[in-house]
């Protein structure tokens, strides 16, 4: 259990919290120091404030493995977030990434890259009658229970939209991979579902959700009944995953804390200044690969500092560690206009940085 005296918890916030202003400090000396200022770089990489989190994703990373992924997103209006997810997974070690969309989305998605495996089997309320809504939804979900046994980690949620009828297959398709034992990464709308219907994950602890902080408030208001509590931020984290059954909850902010409920922990090591949107999508398919590698470690580690640790905790500090970390050095080389996709081709060298493939 996480530490509940009063003088402990002040004192790691407030070494955590200095932590942070000298690494604002660095980046920010290196933003007015110029391109050629790699020393200031050096010394935030340098900061070894979570050798935690690296020593996790050590632990589980395999030398090279075959991972299948699939993300259950995109609609006609959003069809990055679905690519960002799929295409962040493959960077990092995936064998094969899926996603399941809807029909409008399929051809852009597919344009973004021969990569993915794109499924247009998903519908909105706006392309079907009322009559045959019940046969359609039937009709997606007996596509989809053709491949859910294949995949070591479903992402649900990116670019997914919130149209009432789609919302509702993607509900029963949650069920379905829970009957399977399939691990679950939920975020953007799928936590806007799953505030509304809170058991669909309720007691499954192959679930994680990754609420931003909007996300994060109104999961607080829906299950704890109050408002975010910054001051007691680890505690209020801990009563929440434990509320939701002992799922684990990756809370995104300047530090990523992560909770299942038993434990709580902080991924600290700063990240980049520039936040531009699609960061969140990179970490629901990095932690898809993470979690999937984790459960494979902890199914066969022996005795060592990670072999009790909860497996879906594992993979969300790796995939916070390895986002933070190669946003650092996309913004290095880009600054103002670092972009998503600029993160993305750095997944790959930061991942090697930490834990060689070979």
């Amino acid at each position: 259990m996480l530490l509940t005296c009063g003088c402990a918890k002040g004192c790691m916030l407030a070494s955590s919290s200095s932590v942070l202003r000298r690494q604002h400090f660095l980046v920010r000396s290196l933003c007015l120091g110029g391109g050629g200022n790699r020393k200031g770089l050096n010394d935030i990489r340098s900061m070894a404030c979570d050798s935690e989190a690296e020593n996790v994703l050590r632990a589980i990373a395999p030398p090279l493995d075959q991972r299948k992924v699939a993300i259950v997103g995109g609609c006609r209006e959003y069809t990055g977030a679905p690519y960002f997810a799929a295409i962040s997974a493959l960077k990092i070690g995936a064998d094969l990434s899926h996603v399941f969309c809807t029909k409008d989305a399929a051809p852009v998605i597919k344009s973004y890259s021969p990569e993915l495996i794109v499924h247009p089997v998903l519908e909105e309320s706006y392309n079907i009658k009322d009559e045959e809504k019940e046969r359609i939804s039937g009709k997606v979900l007996a596509e989809i229970d053709k491949w859910l046994e294949r995949f070591d980690c479903l992402v649900v949620g990116p670019g997914l939209g919130r149209d009432p009828f789609l919302l509702g297959c993607v509900g029963q398709i949650m069920s379905h991979a829970r009957q399977r034992n399939v691990p679950i990464v939920v975020d953007g709308d799928g936590l806007f579902l799953i505030t509304d219907n809170p058991d669909l994950v309720s007691g499954y602890q192959l679930a994680v959700l990754t609420p931003n902080i909007n996300e994060y408030k109104r999961l607080v208001k829906k299950v704890l009944n109050c408002e975010v509590n910054d001051q007691d931020a680890h505690q209020e984290l801990q009563l929440l995953a434990k509320q939701i059954g002992g799922v684990t909850i990756m809370r995104k902010g300047k530090s990523d804390l992560i909770s299942d409920g038993d434990i709580v922990k902080s991924v600290s090591q700063y990240g980049s200044p520039r936040r531009c949107g699609g960061q969140g999508d990179i970490l629901s398919g990095s932690v898809a690969v993470f979690v999937s590698w984790a459960h494979q470690h902890s199914s066969g580690a022996g005795v060592d500092s990670t072999s009790q640790m909860n497996p879906t905790v594992m993979g969300c500090m790796a995939g916070s560690i390895l986002l933070r970390k190669a946003a650092l050095l996309a913004f290095a080389s880009k600054r103002r206009s670092t972009l998503t996709s600029d993160i993305i081709e750095l997944l790959g060298r930061s991942l090697e940085e930490i834990s060689p493939a070979c």
